[in-house]
């Protein structure tokens, strides 16, 4: 009896020291947003115009696979921040708004992809008003992790 207690014992602690092979390496690593490119867009301080278009670009990059990403583009007139960028832009006074632009959407990355250029196009209305903005970038990997970008726009 006692030996079937130490074999059962025995066996029970090889299994629980045991590793598996093929597990996989737990993601703890932030996806990253580089809008420091020469054909990246908006980057802190730009300016955008009513009544025109951008293209938004930006790279984007995760050490095991990209997510989704998504921009936030909403008035600035109360002079709050959000910004991750060390440089300040020069602000317009302080305002109360009419007619502010407020944009929100997620753009598709396609699956799989470590690195990703962004390239999506905005139309600022002609009739919102002109002004100080904040562009925020959500880029959020496969794991869930998520950075922030916050830059300072201006909108004439």
């Amino acid at each position: 009896m006692k030996k079937r207690i130490i074999i059962s014992l025995l066996i029970i602690a090889g299994f629980s020291a045991c590793k598996k092979d093929n597990q996989e390496a737990i993601d703890t690593e932030y996806p990253a947003i580089d809008v420091t490119g020469t054909t990246a867009f908006p980057q802190q301080c730009s300016t955008v115009k009513r009544g025109e278009k951008f293209i938004f670009r930006a790279q984007l990059n995760d050490n095991t696979q990209l997510g989704s990403v998504s921009v936030d583009i909403h008035h600035n007139f109360d002079h709050h921040t959000h910004s991750t960028e060390v440089e300040s832009c020069s602000m317009d006074p302080k305002k109360t708004p009419v007619k502010p632009f407020l944009f929100i959407q997620t753009f598709p990355i396609p699956a799989g992809l470590k690195t990703y250029e962004v390239q999506q196009e905005i139309i600022v209305p002609s009739d919102i008003d002109p002004g100080d903005y904040h562009f925020l970038i959500r880029l959020t990997d496969k794991e869930g992790w998520q950075t922030i970008k916050g830059l300072s726009i201006k909108i004439n």
